[in-house]
């Protein structure tokens, strides 16, 4: 790689990659929160979606050719697609594409994620990139996929696979790779009960984080491959990358951040516990995740809302909100909200305490409650004297209770009707 043209070398290599982000994923670890829409649909850090972290990325990074792969309860991600990410300029190249299950060839649904790619081929190939960048749709954290791409192509790579460095015991839930002293893998094991800790440490492992570049060609090939292969489950960790290891060259790309931190920030909001912590390590002064960066902003769409506004200022009715993060549209009525997370359009009424809360969008909270450590789903529309999250007991009758004593809410649960189009 050229030293006095890095930039440009790198922008012609994004500009010659697209990108496949899956999405199709229900995410049952978070349970209610995913009846009704795909994980990467779920709210997330006040008035985004977890999608928008990876699409940012690729538009951030300089890759401007997208494509989405859905296939569960897919009608609130697309809608949030199709508002939010419309802005692309056709005639200069530039897409964001809707990629559902099709009926395509005879499987029909997706049966794994290199299916899901694999259904898609004919589009692919129409579109002539001559790299693939393969990305989970449901993790936040800020990569510049380009310096990884640089990476794949300055060490002729067939594959590149994204890696962070994760405990043995978190290691279970990941594919875990050894590499020998280049960072070529030489071992692959998806979800092992035993991993394998990487050169150096003894309670460490390095682990994928679903983040692939293939050079196109080659990506094809395998596809096709693995899709003629007896009892394979179409999957990129259990079949096509243990497949290739021996055989061609596969590496491993270290996750900095875009600030060049290693470790970056990364999470995944896979579990109610998960998603309501990271929610409100947010509101930290300086927090691992910086929202404020204009540097690497995260796109969404953005609504037309009026600004967040507090009301009355009585001794026993002040609207006020502390170390929380207040969207727009949202109103407090002489109530008080502290460490707390609010999407847009939540209203609090007169006399009420949130304390440790994330409150997602259009909620409407009655005169009187008390809200402490509670996840409150889209639409909730909560009773005047509501008391939850004081009892676990009680709690546990009507809500969901997540192993850290997170209680988890939605309009269901409170005997209201889910809206369907959200």
């Amino acid at each position: 790689m050229p030293d006095n043209d890095s930039t440009r070398f790198v922008s012609r290599l994004t500009k010659d990659s697209l990108a496949l982000i899956l999405a199709g994923g229900r995410g049952s670890r978070l349970k209610q929160l995913t009846d009704w829409r795909a994980k990467p649909a779920v709210a997330f850090g006040g008035k985004f979606r977890i999608i928008d972290f990876p699409l940012s990325n690729c538009v951030n990074s300089g890759i401007r050719r997208i494509g989405i792969l859905t296939q569960y309860k897919a009608h609130s991600l697309m809608r949030h697609i199709q508002q939010g990410w419309g802005y692309m300029r056709g005639e200069m190249g530039e897409f964001v594409e809707l990629l559902p299950a099709s009926q395509r060839t005879e499987q029909g649904w997706y049966a794994g994620t290199a299916d899901a790619v694999y259904q898609n081929i004919d589009i692919l190939r129409n579109h002539g990139a001559k790299y693939i960048v393969i990305l989970a749709g449901d993790h936040i954290y800020k990569m510049d996929y380009g310096t990884m791409i640089a990476e794949h192509v300055a060490k002729d790579a067939d594959m590149t696979i994204g890696c962070l460095t994760v405990s043995l015991k978190e290691a279970t839930e990941f594919g875990v790779m050894s590499v020998d002293d280049d960072y070529r893998i030489v071992e692959f094991n998806e979800k092992p009960a035993n991993p394998n800790p990487m050169p150096g440490s003894d309670d460490m492992a390095l682990a994928s984080m679903g983040i692939y570049v293939f050079n196109a060609a080659f990506l094809y090939e395998q596809l096709i491959k693995d899709a003629d292969t007896p009892g394979s489950t179409h999957d990129f960790g259990h079949d096509i990358i243990p497949s290739l290891i021996k055989n061609y060259k596969v590496i491993a790309h270290p996750y900095k951040d875009v600030q060049g931190n290693d470790p970056g920030y990364w999470r995944d909001v896979g579990t109610i516990d998960a998603f309501w912590a990271a929610n409100l390590e947010l509101i930290g002064v300086t927090p691992e995740l910086n929202l404020y960066d204009d540097s690497w902003p995260i796109w969404t769409y953005q609504a037309q809302l009026p600004p967040a506004k507090f009301v009355f200022d009585d001794e026993e009715r002040r609207g006020m909100a502390v170390d929380s993060m207040v969207s727009g549209g949202c109103i407090i009525s002489g109530s008080t909200v502290r460490h707390s997370v609010l999407f847009s359009k939540v209203k609090v009424n007169s006399y009420s305490t949130i304390q440790d809360c994330v409150i997602l969008p259009e909620v409407i909270i009655g005169r009187n409650c008390r809200l402490t450590k509670v996840v409150l789903d889209k639409g909730c529309n909560v009773p005047e004297g509501t008391i939850i999250g004081e009892d676990p007991v009680a709690d546990a009758e009507k809500y969901e209770i997540s192993p850290e004593g997170v209680v988890l809410v939605t309009p269901e649960m409170l005997g209201q009707q889910y809206r369907y189009v959200r």
